[in-house]
């Protein structure tokens, strides 16, 4: 089993618009970078562990768990015309872009915020002091995290 930390913006799609969706199930799509689409397609896998994370908003912050309920497959968005996510690069018989569909867990009864998550990683032996979420220019939409990152995580969402 691997570990992520997967970003999104709450006024594009919210924990909260996760746990509305049918059996709390979703897909991960539109995603556009292509280390991102890599892990997408070739790392994560049914079972996977997630951190559902907020960004571009005014308290960034873990909000929510999840578990990847179906691996890498095609982003069939890329395909159609009329979607946001088009890609008239993208080809159905040679697919550029990659999902995957994530079950909600949880939500966090307690959101752990950005800073929060900064001002751990500074303390002596934590786990987040190399969390890819705190390193400087790192923007990827979906990262991977170790098992000791996503505990303490969890553990600090239970303060």
């Amino acid at each position: 089993m691997k570990y992520w930390l997967m970003k999104t913006e709450p006024n594009t799609f919210s924990i909260d618009d996760l746990a509305e969706q049918p059996e709390q199930i979703t897909c991960w799509e539109g995603v556009r970078n292509y280390q991102a689409r890599n892990l997408l397609r070739d790392e994560i896998e049914e079972g996977d562990q997630v951190l559902f994370y907020h960004s571009a908003c005014k308290t960034p912050a873990v909000v929510g768990l999840a578990t990847v309920s179906r691996g890498g497959y095609p982003d069939h968005h890329a395909f159609d015309k009329k979607s946001h996510y088009f890609d008239p690069k993208s080809n159905p018989d040679s697919p550029t872009w990659y999902m995957v569909d994530i079950k909600l867990n949880k939500k966090l009864e307690r959101p752990v915020t950005l800073a929060e998550l900064r001002e751990e990683a500074t303390k002596a032996r934590s786990p987040l002091v190399d969390m890819v979420l705190l390193q400087k220019g790192s923007r990827l939409s979906v990262q991977p995290v170790t098992k000791k990152q996503f505990d303490r995580v969890v553990k600090l969402s239970e303060k």
